[in-house]
C-alpha cells in the first residue's frame, strides 16, 4: 500500500483499490501540495472536530460520495450536513470493506467553529488505528503525552505511526520522542508542525533522535510503501 503525507495532519492511504484520507485540512493549509477541489477519496477518517482537521471534509465527501468515519458527535454533525457518516468512539473497532478501524483516546479538545463563530461540541478527540492488509497505521491525532500510549504500543503491532510534534497545542518534539518509544512503531513520521509560525519545528532533528532507522520525515507530497 502507498501512504503519503500532505502537510499538517493530512495523511492519505491507497490500498485495496481505495483511497483513505485522514483529517483533510487542505484549502486553508499553506503547507500542503493538495488541491481540495481535486482530491479524490473513498473514505475520510477524522480524529476530532477542530477546523484544522475537519478541513474540507464536507466538500470532498459530497463530491466523491465518500464515507466519513468519525467520533459519534462529529459524525452526527456531519450526517446532518448530508454526509454518509459512520459514528464510532474511543475503544470501539469496526471491520469495513477496506480494512479495520479502531478509535483510541487522545488528550486534546474537540469543537467545530461555524462561519458565524458558533462553536459546536463534537465529542472527544481521538487517535485512529487503521489496519489494512495486515499492516497497522496509527494516527495519533492531536494529543499531549499520556501514559496509555504504552498500552497502545503493547497491544498493537504498529508498522507506521504519525505523531504530532508542533508543541503549543499538542506534544512538542521531546514529548513526542517519549511517545515514539512507548508506541514502539517500526517507523515514525512527525506531523502537525510548520503549518503556521506557532508550531514551527525541525522535523529532521526530531526524526534523527528517534531510535536509529525508525524516524522518517515526509515533506508534503512524499510517500512510502508499507
Amino acid at each position: 500500500m502507498e501512504v503519503s503525507y500532505h502537510g499538517h495532519s493530512v495523511v492519505k492511504v491507497k490500498a485495496n483499490g481505495k483511497t483513505i484520507l485522514f483529517d483533510p485540512f487542505i484549502s486553508e493549509n499553506g503547507n500542503t501540495d493538495l488541491n481540495a477541489d481535486q482530491v479524490e477519496a473513498d473514505v475520510i477518517l477524522l480524529t476530532h472536530g477542530h477546523n484544522d482537521h475537519v478541513g474540507d471534509t464536507i466538500d470532498i465527501a459530497k463530491r466523491n460520495d465518500a464515507q466519513v468515519i468519525a467520533p459519534f458527535e462529529l459524525a452526527t454533525y456531519l450526517g446532518n450536513k448530508g454526509l454518509n457518516a459512520h459514528p464510532m468512539h474511543i475503544g470501539g473497532g469496526h471491520e469495513f470493506d477496506f480494512g479495520h478501524v479502531k478509535f483510541t483516546q487522545a488528550f486534546h479538545g474537540s469543537a467545530y467553529t461555524e462561519e458565524d463563530g458558533t462553536i459546536v461540541y463534537t465529542g472527544m478527540p481521538t487517535g485512529i488505528l487503521l489496519t489494512v492488509d495486515g499492516k497497522t497505521i496509527y494516527h495519533a491525532g492531536d494529543t499531549g503525552l499520556f501514559s496509555d500510549l504504552k498500552l497502545i504500543g503493547e497491544r498493537n503491532d504498529i508498522d507506521l505511526a504519525f505523531l504530532p510534534i508542533g508543541d503549543n497545542f499538542t506534544m512538542g518534539p521531546e514529548d513526542a520522542l517519549t511517545a515514539a518509544e512507548w508506541v514502539g512503531a517500526k517507523q515514525v513520521v512527525p506531523i502537525h508542525y510548520n503549518t503556521f509560525d506557532l508550531i514551527n519545528q525541525d522535523g529532521e532533528a526530531f526524526a534523527a533522535k528517534v531510535k536509529p532507522g525508525k524516524g522518517t520525515v515526509l515533506e508534503p507530497g512524499d510517500s512510502l510503501e508499507l
